[in-house]
């Protein structure tokens, strides 16, 4: 199981990092050893001083998917999930200053808490869903997959041009704005309209 990411797909979040909204998917990834599952604690490294929440809709592949059109992406997953992309914004400001990669700013341990999965069925429309991260019960983030830059099908169809995607990959679609420093003894709670998905502690 691979994890893949799409930076900057919300054009009100790509303004409060850097001002530039990208004209094509800009794709990281993200090893397996971030998942956390069960709403288990989220324990804050001790390399960094400035962690971010970014919370996203995750997308669960369903079979083996290579170079797909986008019309046809659809069918390669069938469930969704709420995520949480915690990046060490430190480390990656720093890294992007100085032009390195920033894996270790959004790869290391535990920094991808995700939710149960739920059919996509269950949702009239995948490309109108909101979702939202509270923090310390003050709603911190909150974002619709129809303000996306690039939709779903987008990523997957234009992933797939390079990398083949397996049955359990995950795609992590991108975060609103609102993104935000966490600290050890905040709660982090998470819905998809409006149902909890998420509600976790940092320590």
């Amino acid at each position: 199981m691979k994890i893949l990411a799409v930076g900057k797909n919300y054009a009100a979040h790509a303004k409060e990092f850097d001002g530039k909204v990208p004209t094509e998917p800009i794709i990281f990834m993200k090893p397996d050893s971030c998942i956390v599952t069960g709403n288990k604690p989220f324990y804050y490294p001790d390399f960094s001083q400035n962690i971010h929440h970014e919370i996203e809709i995750v997308v669960k592949i369903n079979k083996i998917c290579k170079s797909v059109e986008e019309k046809f992406a659809h069918r390669y997953y069938d469930e969704i999930t709420l995520g949480v992309d915690f990046t060490a914004r430190d480390m990656q400001q720093r890294f992007v200053k100085e032009g390195l990669p920033w894996t270790l700013a959004k790869g290391f341990d535990g920094a991808a808490p995700i939710g149960e999965f739920f059919p996509k069925t269950k949702f009239v429309d995948i490309q109108n869903i909101g979702f939202s991260l509270a923090l310390n019960d003050n709603i911190q983030q909150s974002g619709n997959t129809k303000d996306m830059v690039f939709t779903i099908d987008k990523i997957i169809a234009y992933i797939t041009k390079f990398i083949t995607l397996k049955a359990g990959d995950l795609i992590f679609t991108g975060t609103p704005e609102g993104v935000s420093a966490v600290k050890i003894g905040d709660n982090i709670k998470g819905w998809i309209e409006n149902e909890k998905i998420l509600d976790f502690d940092v320590k």
